[in-house]
């Protein structure tokens, strides 16, 4: 009897171990899935902007385009550092195939097959279209070339294991396209597309879970910052419910907000992004922003006095 027991755990756990291990293959998206296309390396500029990539991959002090990375994400898991994503053959990613490129920026996996971990925000850009990300890496393509290799993550054991990444990817990164709503205008599903896609606006201003995933029901209603010290505003109609849509649009392009005072933190290295889109964009952004529902989010905390 006990040993029929332990063949059926030993089944068992043989079983689910196999079913781990296939839902943890990195994901990966092969050259021959990428049609001919000419890339438009202007708007790869507008993608590189609505990405944030400077925020986390430019050298602090250095100008925006100088991508060397660097730059300390701490987090509840560790501290990470943003990499060198400059042209450099060595360092970067000058080397990578516009298929490399693709793979990493929407399915978080690396050349060499491994997964990235969720500091970057592959789990918002998956929602990217191919063709916008082609267009990002041409652009990447025509920025200086700097050589130096940032410091490893710092993370400890059993967050370092890169393949419990998958398990993560399988519960919380929602793979399926964005589609614009018919019964929305143009500017609303370039606004849903920028918010929750390339501008990734959810990854800090949702709550998340012990395991570091969004909490679904609380998206866009702020929460404690995932690097840290402070909170991060609820940026549902719960919190911006008094902010017009040209006042969120000047916030975004100025950092000036309805009160007279200005953005601080991390949100003003979005703010120097955001302030190089267009007004159209912007715009676009305000009025999908003015049209998320009041929802509640995690109680913040009172100051210690």
């Amino acid at each position: 009897m006990f040993r029929k027991l332990f063949l059926l755990v030993a089944v068992a756990l043989i079983a689910s171990m196999g079913v781990f291990w296939l839902v943890t293959i990195p994901a990966v998206v092969s050259a021959e899935a990428l049609p001919a296309y000419s890339p438009n390396v202007a708007n790869g500029q507008t993608v590189f902007n609505a990405g944030g990539c400077a925020s986390c991959h430019a050298v602090v002090g250095e100008p925006r385009t100088m991508l060397g990375g660097g730059l300390a994400i701490p987090s509840p898991f560790g501290t990470f550092y943003a990499p060198n994503i400059s042209p450099h053959k060595q360092n970067g990613i000058g080397d990578w195939t516009e298929a490399n490129f693709v793979t990493a920026v929407r399915k978080g996996t690396s050349p060499a097959g491994a997964h990235y971990f969720p500091s970057f925000p592959y789990g918002s850009y998956v929602h990217a279209t191919d063709n916008d990300i082609r267009d990002l890496f041409a652009y990447i393509k025509t920025l200086p070339s700097l050589s130096g290799r940032p410091r490893p993550h710092d993370v400890s054991f059993p967050f370092n294991i890169r393949r419990l990444v998958g398990g993560w990817k399988f519960l919380f990164v929602d793979g399926k396209p964005l589609t614009p709503d018919p019964k929305q205008s143009a500017a609303w599903n370039r606004g849903a597309y920028l918010v929750n896609g390339l501008g990734h606006c959810a990854e800090c201003h949702s709550p998340r879970n012990f395991l570091g995933g969004i909490v679904s029901s609380q998206r866009f209603a702020g929460g404690p910052n995932p690097e840290g010290e402070g909170w991060v505003p609820n940026i549902t109609q719960k919190g911006l419910k008094d902010w017009s849509e040209k006042e969120i649009a000047w916030f975004l392009k100025t950092g000036e907000l309805p009160s007279g005072d200005t953005a601080g933190g991390s949100m003003v290295r979005v703010i120097k992004n955001t302030s190089e889109l267009n007004d159209e964009d912007r715009a676009a952004v305000a009025a999908y922003l003015k049209s998320l529902p009041p929802v509640d989010g995690p109680v913040k905390p009172k100051k210690k006095t």
